[in-house]
């Protein structure tokens, strides 16, 4: 019980052992570390629709600024849903900072309603050994990425799970968060 109060929306590392302490159907979601657009459409048997509600510069939330150690004050925050079917099945939070959308990757991140993971995860794009930091989290309705998603989602329960990576293109940082909607169980066919 008292991992469980750890994980109470609170941001935990994935190697260290927390994932399970996740439920059981979520935990291949939390510690995969492939592409989740990817694992999803094979899993569905289908291509996802990426609906974008917001691709902006804004101001970080307090969890995100702890994150980059309070280096940054602004960014490109870009959030999706990924759908299938019109049923949104996941959301994506993604942290870009300025200088990681510039210079050669200004172009590679105009993304439309392209997934940033076919981006991140091109296999033009060489893939280090090392695995990028993965931590995951248990979110209830004090949780900014909850309140995020009832906005777009209203009725949705509580709690979700999500994981957060930390991806380098180019060398520059992109902090991309997915929170997983429970209509995603209902849809995988495995």
């Amino acid at each position: 019980m008292i991992h469980r109060n750890r994980l109470r929306s609170a941001w935990n590392r994935v190697s260290s052992g927390e994932i399970h302490w996740a439920p059981r159907e979520w935990q291949a979601w939390l510690s995969d570390t492939g592409s989740l657009t990817q694992k999803i459409e094979k899993a569905i048997g289908q291509k996802l629709e990426v609906q974008v509600l917001r691709d902006c510069p804004q101001s970080l939330n307090s969890d995100e600024s702890r994150y980059f150690h309070f280096k940054l004050r602004r960014c490109r925050v870009r959030e999706v849903l990924l759908c299938a079917n019109g049923t949104p099945l996941v959301m994506a939070h993604s942290v870009i900072p300025t200088l990681s959308s510039s210079g050669s990757n200004h172009g590679v991140l105009r993304l439309g309603t392209k997934p940033l993971g076919a981006v991140l995860f091109a296999k033009t794009r060489k893939h280090s050994k090392a695995k990028p930091p993965r931590d995951i989290a248990r979110l209830d309705k004090s949780s900014e990425l909850w309140k995020k998603s009832s906005k777009h989602l209203p009725g949705l329960s509580s709690p979700l799970w999500a994981r957060r990576t930390l991806y380098r293109l180019k060398g520059h940082p992109i902090l991309v968060n997915e929170i997983f909607l429970p209509a995603l169980l209902k849809a995988v066919k495995f």
